[in-house]
C-alpha cells in the first residue's frame, strides 16, 4: 500500500463572463463534441473494448444559469482512452490510526508520529505499539515500543495479519512491498513459540528466520529448553523447514540434533507418522514399539496404527480410536493383538502364544434423545492378556479375575401406561477358569404400572384404588464357552434360549394408622425351547442328560405380603442452664413382618427311566435305586426363569432397622441450629421361619451395620451369622437349639468387617488421579490405586494437568507439603464347622506426597495378616519439568518385579523428543 500526501490538487477550470452571446457559447460546445468524437490520441488504440475511465473530477463548477458543467481539462484529455491501465489508488483500504498522547504530521520531512498506545488497521494488517512513524516518502511503517525509566522497555509492537500474531521489539513494514524486517520477534506456531533475532516478512504467507529458537515452554524469557535454528522458513499454519538443528537445555547445547528438520504446523489434526522407541527387553531381544501411522479421518473420529517388533520374531499390533460429538456422543475402540515367543526355537523353555484384547467405550450425551440411550463397556480377549501383555504394565488388571462386556440399547415410549424396552449383550469371563458366559442378546420389555381401580384425579386411597399391576417380559440366549472355542461355531452348540412373563399385582394401605401393609402376588411363566430328559444308568451308577429340542413351557405363582411402621425415640440431654456438647440422640426403629407362600408344582416332575439293568438280581437293583434320587425336571438348566419348585414353602420373616444420629453443638459460633452427626448410619437384624418346614424351621439370623465417621473420612461395614442350632460330632447341623446343647443362645458361624479411611491433609486431596486410573478402570481393574496403577507405554506424554500455568516456576520447596493416604481393612471369620478360623485378613494402602509443587512421591502396597507378607507392591516417583514430564515406576518384589523411567516433553508435536529405559516382568506363558 502507499500513503497519500495531505496536499490537494485541483484540477483547472475556465471562468467565462455572465454577459455573452448564447449562439456562440452553443457553437463553441457543438464543435467541442464534434472535434472530440472523430478525432484521436497519437497512440491509436486496437479495437476492442475500451478502458473505461476510473478517475473522475473531485470538483464540478455550474457556468451559468442553465447548470451546464464546464468540462474540466483532465476529462478532455485524450490519453484516456489509452489502451494501458490507469495505477491503483495509493489507499486501496482505509487507514484508521489512533495515539493516546498526540498524532503529529511533519509536513517537510511527510512523516507522520504516533506515540503512547499507537494503533494502525490497514486492511487485514494490525499494528499496535508505543510509537509509530509512517514515511510517506519511502512507504514505510516504522513500529517500536516505549522506554521508560521505570518500567523500562514498555508496549512492545505486536504486528497481526490474518491469523498471523508476531510480537518484536521492533519492525519495519513497506506498505508498498508488504515486506517487514522483524526484530526480536516471539511467534506462536501451533503448540510451539519461535523466537528469532531477525525475521524477513516476505510476504503474507512465508517468513525467514536467523538464529530462531522453537520451544514449547511457558517461560519464553528464560525456556528450559530449545531447539535452536541457524536458518529456518515458516509457512504460518502449515510447516516450519530448517537447516542445521539442536536441542539447547538452560542455554546448553546437547549432541542431541539433526542436519535438516521440518515441523509441521496445522490448526487442524492431520495424519501422519508415529515415530517408534527402541531399546532391548528381556530375552526378546531388541525391539522397536509403538511405531506407526495416525490417520485424522474428520474432525469426529480418528485413529491410530500402531506396532512393535522384537527381534527374536515377536511382534504386536494394535488399533486405537477416539470419537466424539457434541451433544450427541463420545467413545473410543481399541484392539490389540500380539504374537510372543519366549526364548528360541530347540530350547525346553522355548514357547510361542497369541493373546489379544477388545476394549470399547460408549457414552450417550443425555441431551441427544431423552427417550432412548444406547451405551457399551466392552473389555474382553484372552484370559493371559493382562498377564501376558509385553508392552505396558496392567497392575491394576491382572489382579482382577474377571472381564466383564455390555452393551445396550433402551427406549421408552411416554404415554399411560409407559412402554419401555431394551436389548442387552452381555460378557462375563473368568480369566483363571477360562470360562466365558454371554447372552446375546438379553430382551427386556415392560408396561408401566396400572392403576384401573383409582380416580384419574386425587390422591389413591384404600386397598382398592391402590391396586396395580405390571407386565414384564425377558428373553435370553445364553452362551457358554471357553477361550479355545471362542468365535467359533462350536460355541453356539449349547446355546440356551428361552422367555419369561412376570404379571406383579399388588397394593398397600394404612393399618390402624401407623402401620403400612402391602400385600402383592406374582404370576410366572417360563418358554423354553430346549428340555432335557433323563436316564438312570443303573450298571454305571450314573445320569444321562438327553437334549430335546421343541417349544415346551411352565408355569408359577407365589404370594407375599409385609407389615411394617416406623419407631421414633428422642433422647435430650439439655438441661436448663447447661449448654452441653450432646443435645440429643435420635433412634428410628423400623421393624416389619413378612409372610411368604412359594406352592409346590410336582406335576412338573417326574422319575428317571432305569436303563441297563441288565445282569443285577432285583435285590441289587432295589438298593441301588433306594439310594440313588431319580426324581427330575425337564425344565433343568434354563436359560431364563430357573425351574419350577416341587417343595411346599410356607415363611415368615422378621426384620428390624436401626439407625441413630445425634445432635452436638456446633463449633461455629454463628451457627444457630445444632449440628447432626450420624453415629450409626444402619444396624440390621433379619431371620425367618419356614412353617411348612419339618425340621431347622428357624433361619440364621443374619446382622449387618455401617457407619461413616470424622466427617465421613472413615468407612465402617461389618456383618455376622448367628445359628441357632447346634452341631453333632460330625459338625453337622442338627435339629435342636445350641443353648439345648449346652451352649450359647447362638453360635456365630461367620463374621467380616471392612474399613475404608481416606486420609489427606487440607489441600492433600485437591489434586485429581492421573490418567492411569482411567487405564485401570479400561482394563476392568479398581477405581482406586490401592493395588497400583496401570502404565500404557504407547501414551506416556498424555499430560492433563491443566494446573501447570498457574503455578509459577520459582516454586522448589513447599513448606505446607500436601499429602493424602487411603487405607482399606479387611477381616473374614469362619465357624460354620467349628473350625474358629480367620480365613482372610488384609490391610491395603496408598498414598501420595508432594514435596514441592512439581514432585510428587507415591506408594501402593498391602500387608496380609494371615500369611504374614507384604502384598503387590508399586512404588511411584514423578517430578514435573515445567515442558517436561518425568516418572519412576517400581515394583520391587514378586514374581512380576518389573520398574520404568521415561522423561519426555508433554507438548504432542514434540513427543517424539524422549528417554525411556525399562525392565519388564519375566512372563511365563
Amino acid at each position: 500500500m502507499a500513503f497519500q500526501k495531505p496536499s490537494h490538487t485541483f484540477t483547472k477550470i475556465h471562468l467565462k463572463a455572465l454577459h455573452t452571446n448564447n449562439f456562440k457559447i452553443l457553437f463553441a460546445l457543438s464543435f467541442t463534441v464534434f472535434i472530440n468524437t472523430l478525432s484521436f490520441a497519437q497512440d491509436i488504440p486496437k479495437k476492442g473494448k475500451t478502458i473505461k475511465q476510473s478517475v473522475r473530477d473531485s470538483v464540478v463548477v455550474s457556468t451559468d444559469s442553465l447548470l451546464v458543467p464546464e468540462i474540466s481539462e483532465k476529462s478532455q484529455d485524450s490519453t484516456l482512452t489509452d489502451s494501458v491501465p490507469p495505477k491503483k489508488d495509493l489507499l486501496e483500504n482505509i487507514v484508521i490510526y489512533h495515539a493516546e498522547d498526540y498524532t503529529k504530521f511533519n509536513q517537510k520531512k511527510q512523516k507522520l508520529y504516533l506515540y503512547n498506545q499507537a494503533k494502525i488497521d490497514y486492511g487485514d494488517m494490525n499494528i499496535t505499539s508505543g510509537s509509530i512513524v509512517i514515511d510517506y516518502t519511502k512507504n514505510t511503517v516504522y513500529a517500536k515500543g516505549i522506554t521508560d525509566s521505570i518500567e523500562g522497555y514498555t508496549q512492545k509492537p505486536v504486528f497481526t495479519q490474518g491469523n498471523n500474531v508476531v510480537e518484536p521489539d521492533s519492525i519495519i513494514f513497506n506498505t508498498e512491498t508488504k515486506k517487514a524486517l522483524i526484530f526480536n520477534s516471539k511467534t506462536e506456531q501451533g503448540e510451539g513459540t519461535v523466537i528469532a533475532q531477525i525475521t524477513k516478512k516476505e510476504n503474507d504467507s512465508v517468513y525467514f528466520l536467523r538464529n530462531a529458537k522453537y520451544t514449547t515452554a511457558v517461560d519464553l524469557e528464560d525456556p528450559e529448553y530449545y531447539i535452536k535454528l541457524r536458518k529456518a522458513k515458516i509457512v504460518p499454519g502449515k510447516k516450519i523447514v530448517t537447516g542445521l538443528a539442536n536441542l539447547f537445555i538452560y542455554d546448553v547445547p546437547t549432541p542431541i540434533g539433526v542436519p535438516f528438520a521440518f515441523f509441521p504446523q496445522s490448526e487442524t489434526q492431520t495424519s501422519g507418522l508415529i515415530i517408534p522407541s527402541f531399546g532391548e527387553q528381556n530375552d526378546r531381544g531388541f525391539f522397536l514399539q509403538n511405531g506407526g501411522y495416525y490417520f485424522a479421518i474428520s474432525d469426529y473420529i480418528d485413529l491410530a496404527a500402531i506396532g512393535d517388533y522384537y527381534t527374536n520374531g515377536s511382534y504386536g499390533l494394535r488399533l486405537e480410536s477416539t470419537y466424539a460429538k457434541r451433544y450427541r456422543f463420545r467413545g473410543n475402540l481399541g484392539f490389540r493383538y500380539e504374537n510372543i515367543i519366549n526364548s528360541e526355537r530347540g530350547f525346553p523353555d522355548y514357547s510361542r502364544s497369541t493373546i489379544y484384547n477388545l476394549r470399547w467405550s460408549h457414552s450417550q450425551d443425555a441431551k441427544a434423545n431423552p427417550n432412548s440411550r444406547f451405551s457399551a463397556s466392552v473389555n474382553l480377549g484372552s484370559s493371559t492378556y493382562y498377564r501376558s501383555s509385553v508392552n505396558q504394565v496392567n497392575t491394576g488388571a491382572f489382579l482382577n479375575n474377571t472381564l466383564s462386556s455390555s452393551v445396550s440399547y433402551s427406549k421408552s415410549f411416554q404415554g399411560e401406561p409407559q412402554v419401555n424396552f431394551s436389548l442387552t449383550a452381555t460378557h462375563s469371563q473368568n480369566t483363571n477358569t477360562e470360562v466365558i458366559n454371554m447372552t446375546l442378546p438379553t430382551f427386556q420389555g415392560s408396561v408401566g404400572r396400572m392403576y384401573p381401580f383409582a380416580s384419574k384425579t386425587g390422591s389413591k386411597k384404600g386397598i382398592i384404588q391402590n391396586i396395580n399391576l405390571q407386565y414384564n417380559i425377558r428373553g435370553e440366549n445364553r452362551i457358554q464357552t471357553t477361550d479355545s472355542l471362542f468365535f467359533k461355531k462350536e460355541m453356539f452348540d449349547d446355546a440356551k434360549t428361552g422367555f419369561q412373563h412376570t404379571i406383579p399385582l399388588s397394593t398397600n394401605f394404612k393399618l390402624f394408622k401407623y402401620f403400612s401393609l402391602s400385600a402383592s402376588t406374582n404370576f410366572n411363566e417360563v418358554w423354553t425351547f430346549k428340555t432335557i430328559k433323563e436316564s438312570y444308568d443303573i450298571a454305571e451308577r450314573k445320569t444321562i442328560k438327553e437334549t430335546i429340542n421343541g417349544f415346551d413351557s411352565f408355569r408359577t405363582y407365589n404370594f407375599s405380603s409385609s407389615l411394617g411402621t416406623t419407631i421414633y425415640g428422642m433422647f435430650n440431654f439439655e438441661k436448663e442452664g447447661k449448654d452441653p456438647k450432646i443435645k440429643a440422640i435420635r433412634h428410628v426403629i423400623r421393624p416389619s413382618i413378612s409372610y411368604n407362600i412359594n406352592p409346590a408344582f410336582d406335576r412338573y416332575y417326574e422319575n428317571a427311566e432305569v436303563i441297563n439293568a441288565d445282569g443285577l438280581t432285583e435285590g441289587e437293583r432295589d438298593v441301588i435305586l433306594s439310594n440313588t434320587d431319580l426324581e427330575y425336571t425337564r425344565f433343568q438348566e434354563l436359560a431364563v426363569g430357573g425351574s419350577p419348585s416341587n417343595n411346599f414353602s410356607s415363611s415368615v420373616g422378621f426384620s428390624l432397622s436401626n439407625n441413630f444420629e445425634a445432635k452436638v453443638r456446633d463449633k461455629d459460633s454463628t451457627a444457630t441450629e445444632p449440628k447432626k452427626v450420624i453415629l450409626l448410619n444402619n444396624l440390621n437384624f433379619s431371620t425367618s421361619y419356614n412353617i411348612a418346614g419339618d425340621s431347622l424351621n428357624w433361619s440364621p439370623v443374619r446382622v449387618s451395620g455401617g457407619t461413616q465417621l470424622f466427617d465421613n473420612k472413615l468407612s465402617l461395614n461389618f456383618g455376622a451369622t448367628l445359628d441357632p442350632y447346634a452341631l453333632d460330632n460330625n459338625n453337622r447341623k442338627i435339629n435342636q437349639f445350641n443353648i439345648d446343647n449346652g451352649g450359647s443362645l447362638f453360635r456365630l458361624t461367620s463374621a467380616n468387617a471392612t474399613a475404608s479411611w481416606s486420609l489427606s491433609s487440607k489441600n492433600g486431596d485437591s489434586k485429581e488421579k492421573d490418567k492411569n486410573l482411567e487405564e485401570n478402570l479400561r482394563s476392568g481393574g479398581r477405581a482406586d490405586d490401592l493395588f497400583g496403577v496401570s502404565e500404557d507405554f504407547a501414551n506416556q506424554q498424555i499430560n492433563n494437568d491443566d494446573d501447570d500455568k498457574e503455578k509459577p516456576p520459582s516454586d522448589h520447596y513447599n513448606y505446607k507439603i500436601p499429602w493424602n493416604l487411603r487405607l482399606a481393612y479387611a477381616v473374614n471369620y469362619s465357624n460354620s464347622r467349628r473350625q474358629n478360623e480367620i480365613s482372610s485378613h488384609s490391610l491395603m494402602f496408598s498414598g501420595d506426597i508432594e514435596l514441592s509443587p512439581k514432585w510428587s512421591i507415591g506408594a501402593s502396597s498391602g500387608y496380609d495378616l494371615k500369611n504374614a507378607g507384604f502384598t503387590y507392591t508399586q512404588l511411584r516417583f514423578e517430578r514435573d519439568l515445567l515442558s517436561w514430564r518425568m516418572n519412576f515406576s517400581w515394583v520391587p518384589f514378586s514374581t512380576r518385579s518389573s520398574w520404568n523411567f521415561f522423561i519426555g516433553i508433554k507438548s504432542s508435536i514434540l513427543k517424539d523428543l524422549k528417554y525411556e529405559k525399562r525392565r519388564q516382568p519375566d512372563i511365563t506363558l
